[in-house]
């Protein structure tokens, strides 16, 4: 499995530095990537799924900064740490070997250059091919995205797109070089599920075609479930579960996880039936609960313990839990 690993992350910690404390957005994660794979990391809202994403590709805007751990890209000459990398080193990984599709692409997208000559930029900078070429590679990757008419919405303003299509082109603009590696933050967000839908079989296609592996960063484990080969379980910072998608949503060990799944809607369930929801609420930045994170809102506490032992991830058969209810399971 270790010639399989894509982005293998050690120990990263992504804190922001602000006048009122310091917020650990990301605080100790530890992941890999494996070729041609897609991984799906879910958590609630403010959990630093983002931040933990950018962080990969060095995009996390100041206060932020990342305070340690390793991120390494394993490319085809060899493995790339990026924590460290000479800025004109990332310039070169950004789209060519990881690319990353944001959550709204109406803040991604400039909105005074058309879709074409943005793609064509991203091509031109990391490819040493003419204007007419990237502009025949930006239709050609309209095209296979779904964009009608590529030829005609190469010159459109991403104002003149309805959302699904300004995804698309993001989507586009993102493919343009064949990255390894795509990062997808919430790409289903905004659109109506008809579009989402959508937009998952297209990347799901685009995935087949290219070969490439896709990190899913999503609240929604009903995406997840629907395209994850694995799956990570973020909450404050940290990853509490990690394995196979099927395990993790079959036969869910961290009370987290399975809070998250008892409070999904289910075909089936009767119209009155309330949904279950998690407790409490995500803590604010500057008051988060010592040891283990989630104790205050989970129904597994163990009294005297959560309160004080940070739990550290576990082996549990092909899966990773942090928790300290499988402490015994390990050391037996």
């Amino acid at each position: 499995m270790a010639a399989d690993v894509l982005l293998e992350i050690e120990d990263l910690r992504t804190h922001f530095l602000l006048d009122d404390g310091v917020v650990p957005a990301v605080d100790g994660v530890d992941l890999r990537v494996h070729r041609g794979e897609t991984l799906a990391i879910v958590g609630e809202s403010g959990c630093g799924k983002s931040v933990m994403a950018r962080s990969i590709l060095r995009l996390v805007d100041p206060p932020g900064q990342i305070m340690g751990g390793r991120i390494t890209l394993h490319r085809d000459d060899g493995p790339v740490e990026l924590v460290g990398a000479d800025p004109r080193l990332l310039r070169r990984i950004r789209w060519q070997d990881i690319a990353m599709v944001f959550q709204e692409p109406m803040a991604s997208l400039s909105l005074v250059h058309t879709i074409g000559s943005q793609i064509v930029e991203a091509v031109r900078l990391h490819e040493n091919v003419g204007k007419a070429v990237a502009r025949r590679r930006a239709i050609d990757m309209l095209d296979r995205v779904g964009i009608p008419m590529p030829q005609r919405r190469v010159d459109s303003y991403p104002f003149e797109l309805s959302g699904g299509m300004r995804q698309r082109a993001m989507i586009a603009m993102a493919l343009s070089c064949r990255p390894a590696l795509l990062i997808a933050d919430e790409p289903t967000t905004a659109l109506d599920v008809t579009t989402q839908a959508q937009i998952l079989e297209l990347l799901a296609d685009l995935q087949d075609e290219f070969g490439m592996a896709i990190m899913m960063i999503t609240h929604d484990l009903g995406v997840a479930a629907q395209v994850a080969d694995r799956m990570a379980v973020m909450y404050l910072g940290r990853v509490v579960e990690y394995g196979p998608a099927e395990q993790v949503l079959g036969a869910p060990r961290h009370p987290y996880t399975r809070a998250l799944l008892r409070s999904m809607p289910r075909l089936g369930r009767a119209s009155r039936t309330r949904l279950t929801a998690i407790s409490g609420m995500v803590p604010p930045p500057y008051a988060r609960p010592d040891g283990c994170t989630f104790h205050p809102r989970c129904d597994s506490v163990l009294a005297g313990r959560c309160e004080t032992v940070t739990p550290h991830r576990l082996p549990l058969g092909d899966r990773e839990v942090a928790c300290l209810l499988y402490e015994q399971e390990e050391n037996s």
